[in-house]
């Protein structure tokens, strides 16, 4: 009759142990990657978002819902006209100059999307812009151009805080 060997009972519940604790550390691991994933893809979806409303405003001349989108203390960053400040100007800026002339596009798939902890998020992307006519219609597009831009979260609000608009073509 074979008798018990303690030692290696011991040692077969010391490992059971040991098993256990991995099991449960790859799972909380795993459920905190799962839960970082989503956050992100929740991020990416509030983003795109925001970037669609905002150049659908821009594109259609929808000065309020612009206005309302970027902070009274905007800054506008571009290599080809330097920088600009605040909300008036840049609503001002877009009325003068943009409305009924020029359209912009997010160029496919080329969209990134950043957490800033305490503030928002980091969008980054490529764009393009064209001249349109009395109909809205792309009359002389122009080369693709590249954008930070930042997003700062206030609660259940996003606004505009930051933007560099650079490599114009």
């Amino acid at each position: 009759m074979l008798k018990p060997n303690k030692g290696r009972l011991a040692h077969s519940r010391k490992a059971n142990r040991l098993l256990a604790a991995w099991i449960m550390g790859m799972t909380i691991a795993a459920s905190s990657a799962l839960s970082n994933a989503s956050h992100a893809d929740e991020l990416r979806d509030t983003v795109t978002a925001l970037d669609t409303k905002l150049f659908a405003a821009y594109n259609t001349c929808d000065l309020e819902t612009l206005g309302a989108m970027v902070a009274d203390d905007l800054e506008f960053y571009h290599d080809k006209n330097g920088l600009m400040t605040g909300k008036a100007a840049f609503v001002d800026s877009i009325s003068k100059y943009i409305c009924g002339k020029v359209k912009r596009a997010l160029v496919p798939g080329t969209l990134e999307v950043h957490p800033l902890k305490d503030y928002g998020a980091v969008e980054i992307g490529t764009h393009t812009f064209c001249q349109t006519d009395s109909q809205g219609n792309c009359t002389s597009p122009a080369g693709p151009a590249r954008f930070v831009q930042l997003w700062q979260q206030t609660g259940d609000t996003w606004k505009l805080t930051r933007v560099i608009s650079f490599d114009h073509h």
